[in-house]
């Protein structure tokens, strides 16, 4: 068995996957959009006008770990509750970097600190509200 996490951004897929390419290191491992579907019928999708070029699937690696990401029914509201992504990273600097570049134009939910259970931690939504759990491992 395998769990993975499958974001849906609701329109805003592609600008996620290049901000996690920029931010994180991701590497698009494959990237559909809802034109390339071999069905070729997206009508019964009920998808906005013009939606065509809109990420129907995609799968990009963030380390060892493959995320699953979709524009959904691009809507243009993503919303992420109830979640949090953890990364942890090797070093307090790499936390450090990690941390104030998914702030960036998102919500530090915690700030980065010591912990009982790690040299830092801390939790930031990034700016299109996804939560990361950020962990140095030493």
């Amino acid at each position: 068995m395998q769990v993975q996490p499958y974001l849906f951004f609701d329109g805003r897929a592609e600008e996620a996957i290049e901000f996690y390419k920029s931010t994180l290191g991701a590497e698009v491992e494959m990237l559909m959009r809802f034109k390339e579907n071999p069905d070729a019928d997206t009508a019964g999708m009920n998808l906005p006008p013009g939606s065509e070029n809109k990420v129907m699937h995609a799968c990009f690696k963030v380390g060892d770990t493959q995320v699953m990401a979709s524009d959904g029914m691009c809507g243009g509201k993503p919303g992420f509750q109830g979640f949090s992504l953890s990364l942890t990273v090797p070093t307090e600097a790499a936390a450090d970097k990690t941390f104030a570049a998914l702030a960036k134009d998102g919500q530090v939910q915690m700030p980065l600190g010591k912990t009982f259970f790690a040299p830092k931690f801390g939790v930031v939504a990034d700016k299109f509200g996804v939560s990361w759990m950020i962990i140095a491992a030493s």
